[in-house]
């Protein structure tokens, strides 16, 4: 009888372990689906930098899960939407012309506030994009999409305020202690000024948070006459994401 419950102790001491397993397993599936909702395979067809950027898809676009389309560059090119929420309550309205409106963070923002934005991009799938995603957001009504190259165009353009976010040159960026002005592509910070300034005095410039500031408040004095100039930190989650200049009206 001893041995009969020293068996049947031992029995029991097993089972308990079996079903102890049995719940790290459940728990770390459920762990494992929860980072997979998190962070997307690349086998599901995202790639490695898109896959690095993809918790932050809310703070983008707060319609994610809506239908909003964004290639790879925009990923990491797009202004998160609380930023973009800003320049459009500092812009003062009236017709909004976006230099390099990429998959419309941005305009989409302007066209909340119910100005008219004319937006412009040279590669014509962004442009597509952008539709889409004013489309989610209920402003494509407001907002003029052009495909083309805002060098070219801009002799042809009339508004009350530029909104320039350049290309920065890809997420390297940040790697640098000094982001100058001659970094920015297709053409130098200088350069980019003084093509917006033929259409307004009022421009708004979204730069990587390691530009170099001397140089941003260079652009102002080195105007005839000198514009207002102001810049501005914009953080989302306590994390510096880029610096914004304003020049002209919008200071």
């Amino acid at each position: 009888m001893a041995v009969e419950e020293e068996e049947d102790g031992i029995h029991c001491s097993s089972s308990k372990r079996r079903s102890h397993n049995r719940k790290k397993r459940k728990v770390k599936k459920k762990r494992a689906k929860r980072l997979k909702m998190l962070k997307p395979s690349i086998s599901e067809g995202i790639s490695p930098l898109v896959s690095k950027y993809w918790h932050q898809r809310y703070n983008l676009f707060s319609r994610y899960d809506e239908g909003i389309k964004m290639d790879e560059e925009g990923w990491f090119s797009v202004t998160p939407e609380d930023v973009a929420i800003r320049h459009a309550e500092r812009s003062g309205g009236g017709t909004i012309i976006d230099g390099f409106a990429g998959v419309g963070g941005n305009a989409i923002q302007f066209a909340r506030m119910s100005y008219h934005v004319v937006a412009i991009d040279v590669d014509p799938q962004k442009v597509l994009m952008a539709c889409n995603n004013a489309k989610i957001y209920g402003v494509k009504d407001y907002i003029d999409f052009i495909v083309g190259d805002f060098f070219q165009l801009a002799p042809l353009l009339k508004g009350d305020v530029v909104f320039l976010s350049p290309p920065w040159g890809g997420p390297s960026y940040c790697k640098m202690e000094n982001f100058t002005l001659d970094l920015l592509k297709p053409k130098d910070g200088y350069s980019l000024l003084q093509v917006a300034q033929r259409i307004t005095p009022n421009i708004i410039m979204f730069l990587p948070r390691n530009v170099d500031l001397n140089q941003v408040e260079e652009l102002s004095w080195l105007s005839s006459p000198p514009l207002h100039f102001e810049v501005e930190e914009n953080y989302v989650d306590g994390y510096l994401k880029g610096i914004t200049a304003y020049f002209g009206d919008t200071a």
